[in-house]
């Protein structure tokens, strides 16, 4: 990613420059103290809370500490060419990113600057914390956003306008949930935004070719805020993000929001907030740490037809550490979303990927959110696979199973072939349907296991090549007839006999 030339306050200076003056009386207030990226100011009344105030020496900084007679602000640059007696004046203008249809395809910061080394001119723009939509502006989630990983879409169904929790430890796989999302949407109508919330700019670059390879940076925005920005910086991200989501949702776009991740957001937030000496509570996070994120999450929404019809879907991400998801932050984000994936570091290691643990996993919009033909043939998966993973345990030691129970862990080891997915590469709901139909007239059954995933490949190319008007007509309409269900039963009955 190229260098930039400049500071955040120079751009700031650039963007303010170009809105028309208007007379305002100011009263400038004076530094009394500064270190760590915070510095208090006294004698500044009537600010806005969020505010951009701009410092003697040209940096800017954001009010985030509204006090009878000063503001405790936090600077978005190295706060080295602020001292003590430095005059501080108010903008007027709270936060805000540039916004307009030139944002696909780019890499930018939260405050609007270009990260990828080329220009960028946007005349429009929206403040970073808007208030989220009234219950009248809403519809109910009722339209599936694919995901294209079968594990996904046929048991935590996602609607457009929901939030789904992506949680696990550290390297299993939540990335790579959300960059799969972001990929599959290339072929419906959906915008992207993907916020880098604390990550390495190795990190953020891997991420932007991954997208740019799979030709997703078409319909994509990355907002990023590194590890080395300022943790005022990585506190705006996710606010800018969702406002660059709400452009397009109120021009009736479909958008799909990763955050990624909100462990990262919430750490930031508590470094600010520790050194503007905000009282700290549970694991020494501010009181106000739930509100940080449900003002957040709650902006995204299925909007109604008088807004636009446009939707927010949000999938943030959180980490936890051994699994626990008890822990402060998780709790607190589980409460606020409409589900969770819960992905295991055990099944990670174990080679079962997408690491999904399918019983802590779950979609509280359920089956409103899923096409017919996937509701046809996903019905009994759920209780299938955790019937097999308890009966599993049970049978490690040895002991002489009945034929009913064999037959139950041999279909569940099947079906736990089928469910792995090798990331960016998605599946049509054609191919999901097909795979499960298959499973549940006992294809695979007779196969050896490691066998059972190459038929698999061998029976969705094989369906493609053969039913081409019938996968189109699943993949369009959502619906799987009787006609469609007798035809695609016989193809795959003519691919068992031929190549099985």
């Amino acid at each position: 990613m190229a260098d930039l030339t400049g500071t955040k306050s120079e751009y700031l200076h650039e963007r303010l420059a170009r809105f028309t003056a208007q007379p305002v009386s100011y009263r400038y207030g004076t530094v009394s103290s500064v270190g760590d990226g915070v510095a208090r100011v006294s004698g500044l009344p009537g600010r806005l809370y969020g505010e951009l105030l701009e410092f003697g020496s040209g940096l800017f900084g954001m009010a985030l500490d509204l006090e009878e007679n000063g503001v405790g602000a936090v600077l978005f640059d190295s706060s080295d060419s602020v001292s003590v007696g430095d005059s501080v004046r108010g903008t007027g203008r709270v936060a805000e990113i540039p916004v307009g249809d030139e944002l696909l395809g780019r890499v930018i910061d939260p405050i609007g600057r270009p990260l990828d080394g080329l220009p960028l001119d946007l005349d429009d723009s929206l403040p970073a914390e808007r208030p989220a939509p009234a219950i009248i502006d809403r519809r109910p989630v009722d339209t599936p956003l694919e995901t294209g990983i079968l594990a996904i879409d046929s048991m935590i169904p996602i609607g457009r306008g929901q939030r789904e929790l992506i949680i696990g430890d550290r390297q299993t796989g939540k990335t790579t949930i959300a960059l799969d999302a972001i990929v599959n949407q290339k072929r419906t109508d959906v915008y992207c935004i993907y916020c880098a919330i604390g990550q390495k700019a190795s990190t953020i670059a891997y991420v932007e070719e991954t997208l740019r390879k799979a030709g997703a940076m078409e319909y994509s925005v990355i907002v990023a805020a590194t590890a080395s920005d300022s943790p005022a910086t990585q506190y705006l991200a996710p606010y800018c993000a969702c406002s660059v989501a709400e452009y397009f949702a109120e021009q009736g776009k479909d958008v799909l929001v990763v955050y990624d991740d909100l462990s990262k957001h919430a750490v930031a937030y508590r470094a600010m907030s520790l050194l503007l000496h905000h009282p700290p509570g549970r694991e020494a996070y501010p009181g106000d740490v739930f509100y940080l994120h449900s003002r957040l999450l709650e902006r995204s929404a299925a909007l109604s037809p008088e807004k636009g019809g446009g939707s927010i879907t949000a999938l943030p991400i959180v980490e936890t550490m051994g699994g626990d998801i008890s822990a402060y932050i998780p709790t607190n984000v589980i409460s606020i979303t409409d589900g969770q994936i819960f992905l295991e570091s055990e099944l990670f290691h174990s080679g079962i990927r997408p690491a999904v643990n399918t019983g802590l996993s779950v979609s509280r919009v359920g089956r409103s959110a899923q096409y017919e033909a996937m509701r046809k043939v996903s019905g009994t998966l759920r209780i299938e696979l955790s019937q097999y993973r308890e009966m599993a345990v049970f049978t490690r030691f040895g002991s002489d199973v009945d034929e009913a129970t064999h037959k139950l862990l041999r279909r569940g080891e099947v079906l736990t072939e089928l469910l792995k997915q090798n990331k960016g590469a998605p599946r049509t709901l054609f191919d999901q349907v097909a795979l499960l139909l298959a499973y549940k007239r006992g294809v695979f059954e007779s196969l050896d296991t490691k066998q059972v995933r190459p038929a698999a490949e061998k029976l969705t190319a094989y369906l493609r090549e053969t039913c081409a008007d019938l996968a189109d007509e699943v993949n369009s309409t959502g619906n799987l007839t009787d006609s469609a269900d007798a035809a695609l039963s016989a193809a795959i009955g003519r691919f068992q006999a031929e190549q099985l």
